[in-house]
């Protein structure tokens, strides 16, 4: 199979977006399969790669988002993408979290007559509320329905996820998870000397691992600064790192982390805290608990799916910062409940390995060659095609 990958962020850029894409294209690249990446070009003096797990990569000219300079904005015209397009000849066109190259790109394979997947992974709309642009959200929203009904089939990583589509009259979805790699992150990285390096010997670590911006609602950490016996430690690194340090001012911040540091740091927390409420999936949450480490987290977007709450964690109601204290707290003065949640965190991670999940992409890519074949035909032979913003 030959699959066109259009990309709304790619390396050297690292995030959940990016990190989901990566494991996908090793994945395929063991199969066999033939992938082109289409995605913006980075920074400058950034290293632009060419070439990943067999895959070439295609850049598009690229300007920074203002005042999220990591994310790069590409706006080819969509007659440059159907050169391309129609040059690689893919039986399908994936579109990782589609939104400004995404939108062209879904227009080039409505005119070529192509079949798509789109993949619904960042709920951009509610940014807006976050970074106080709230007029602009039903805007976005459009934007994200328009992607998705032109797509042949539109995956989302949680039913949460899947839910706000259907409700926006997007018919064709499936669930389509994120792995975790159980060896990478799993309990036997804990490591004792590394956490006498961020609290002392008696005291529970509470973790939170993520990108430091607005919309992960770090600062609401704060409401467990005064827990007692509680060493909070904050990984990672973003825009809002100065903010959050005066407001957590008895946390540690490590600062961003990688690979091995970054496996044996999430190892060693005793609980794991997500803040965020607009994550459609929350990876580090899996990640934590392929670790055995119970999470606490919103009861919205992802962590629906992946917290079964009392029995591996805790979910607490969107913005009841008292309920999130109260469950941490439980797991703080309980260290037999904690393990045992723990183990059971660890075992609901045993069916979600990369594999497994990407396996399931291969099916859907085959669903949408074939709805796309019945569609034709339900129109008599002509490509269904919508207005497009440039040519």
């Amino acid at each position: 199979m030959r699959i066109a990958v259009v990309a709304e962020s790619f390396l050297p850029q690292a995030n959940g977006v990016t990190v989901t894409l990566l494991r996908l294209l090793e994945y395929l690249d063991v199969r066999g399969e033939d992938v082109l990446v289409l995605a913006p070009a980075p920074g400058r003096g950034e290293h632009a790669v060419a070439e990943y797990a067999g895959a070439t990569v295609r850049r598009y000219r690229a300007v920074p988002l203002p005042g999220y300079a990591e994310m790069r904005l590409s706006n080819p015209r969509v007659r440059t993408l159907e050169e391309h397009l129609r040059y690689f000849g893919p039986d399908v066109v994936h579109l990782a979290a589609p939104f400004v190259l995404g939108w062209q790109a879904i227009g080039a394979a409505q005119s070529l007559g192509l079949p798509s997947v789109a993949v619904y992974q960042t709920e951009v709309p509610s940014y807006a509320k976050r970074y106080k642009v709230r007029q602009i959200e039903p805007l976005l929203w459009r934007r994200i329905e328009d992607i998705h009904k032109s797509a042949t089939l539109s995956l989302a990583p949680s039913s949460y996820a899947c839910n706000q589509l259907i409700d926006r009259g997007v018919h064709r979805v499936a669930v389509w998870p994120h792995g975790v790699d159980r060896d990478r992150f799993s309990p036997v990285h804990r490591d004792d000397a590394l956490r006498a390096t961020v609290a002392r010997g008696d005291e529970v670590v509470v973790g939170y691992v993520g990108r430091l911006a607005r919309e992960k609602q770090v600062e609401d950490l704060a409401v467990l600064q005064n827990l007692p016996g509680v060493r909070l430690v904050v990984v990672g690194d973003g825009p809002r790192r100065d903010q959050i340090m005066r407001a957590l001012p008895d946390a540690t911040f490590t600062g961003r982390l990688e690979g091995a540091d970054l496996t044996r740091m999430m190892a060693s927390l005793d609980v794991f805290v997500h803040t965020g409420e607009m994550d459609t999936f929350a990876q580090t949450i899996q990640e934590a608990q392929a670790s055995g480490v119970p999470a606490v987290a919103p009861a919205r977007g992802g962590p629906i799916d992946l917290i079964a709450d009392g029995q591996n964690g805790f979910l607490f109601p969107p913005g009841d910062l008292a309920a999130m204290r109260r469950a941490v707290a439980t797991l703080v003065a309980d260290p037999v409940r904690r393990t045992m949640m723990g183990l059971a965190a660890r075992e609901s991670t045993a069916p979600r390995t990369w594999d497994a999940v990407n396996a399931e992409v291969t099916q859907h890519y085959a669903n949408a060659i074939e709805f796309a074949a019945r569609d034709r035909i339900a129109s008599g032979g002509r490509p269904m095609r919508r207005r497009l913003i440039t040519r």
